[in-house]
């Protein structure tokens, strides 16, 4: 028989520290004002239509304001974008006037805040949520994108920021 173990939340959290993520301010604007954070937890959920999911703590009241303006973009950092990374992360107590005042944004579709100089843009329309636990869990259909310079990406682990080591590769051409 197999034992289960008794799993706290500590110990749920130094485990996930294992776990290394690509860096990503996620942004939104529109009647329910202007937010941005960082997030670690986003993929691609479908190619057919173009889909991404982004997790954000539903227990911070200020990222209502995703839910409520329906549209976001995710920006995907590069390795000398973390400064950003802090500033939006909460963590240095930056008004949302000075975290916007780290770089330089546009708007491409939808009207979120877009970062000049990321790796790479999704600018999406919300088109559904689910909460579980502490987080809601946000699935945007790709309205608008942009593919930045092939930078090394801003990656999280441990407990720190890395960089992949060795040369960035040669950008492909899509066809």
């Amino acid at each position: 028989m197999l034992k289960k173990n008794d799993i706290g939340p500590q110990a749920y959290r130094d485990a996930m520290s294992h776990f290394a993520g690509h860096v990503h301010i996620v942004t939104t604007d529109g009647p329910a004002g202007k937010r941005g954070t960082t997030v670690i937890a986003a993929c691609s959920v479908s190619d057919t239509p173009p889909t991404i999911l982004v997790c954000l703590n539903r227990e911070n009241p200020r990222n209502e304001a995703f839910v409520s303006n329906a549209r976001f973009a995710l920006n995907t950092l590069a390795s000398d974008q973390e400064p950003l990374s802090i500033g939006f992360s909460g963590i240095t107590g930056l008004t949302l006037e000075e975290r916007f005042a780290l770089g330089e944004w546009d708007v491409i579709s939808t009207g979120a805040p877009t970062l000049k100089g990321a790796l790479a843009v999704f600018d999406c329309e919300l088109i559904d949520t689910k909460d579980l636990a502490t987080h809601r869990v946000l699935f945007g259909k790709v309205t608008g994108l942009r593919i930045g310079d092939n930078l090394r990406p801003l990656i999280y682990h441990a407990r720190a920021y890395h960089v992949l080591e060795g040369r960035a590769p040669a950008a492909t051409e899509l066809k």
